[in-house]
């Protein structure tokens, strides 16, 4: 089965840290993916920009509507994401726990499954 680990993190939480703290959260992280990759457990990783240049799409009582970023009313944001395969929930949670991310943010597991399938919640 598949699952996504979410990273929320604090927006403005990257601007706290210096250069070299976050290369080095960085390269925690790109270890982290390396070690899923080798087990094959990885399907895919991307780290995500912040919500400077980031827009917001909806189409809210059919007007069409285009939000730039950043947004005051947020709180987090996703950071990155990695998606896993072949793992079981309890595998995605232990991986979860795992994530170097986890010491200075939340990681979201989610099952992967169309929008009408509740089965996996």
């Amino acid at each position: 089965m598949s699952y996504m680990l979410l990273i929320h993190e604090p927006v403005g939480q990257r601007a706290t840290r210096t250069e070299a703290e976050g290369r080095a959260a960085y390269a925690a992280m790109v270890a982290f993916g390396e070690r899923l990759a080798a087990e094959g457990r990885l399907k895919a990783v991307e780290s995500l920009a912040g919500l400077d240049g980031a827009v917001r799409v909806s189409h809210a009582s059919g007007q069409a509507r285009a939000l730039d970023g950043p947004f005051a009313e947020a709180k987090e944001m996703i950071g990155g994401f990695f998606l896993l395969q072949n793992v079981n929930r309890e595998q995605a949670i232990a991986l979860a726990h795992e994530c170097p991310a986890a010491q200075w943010c939340t990681v979201e597991v989610r099952a992967l499954a169309p929008c009408f399938d509740e089965s996996h919640a």
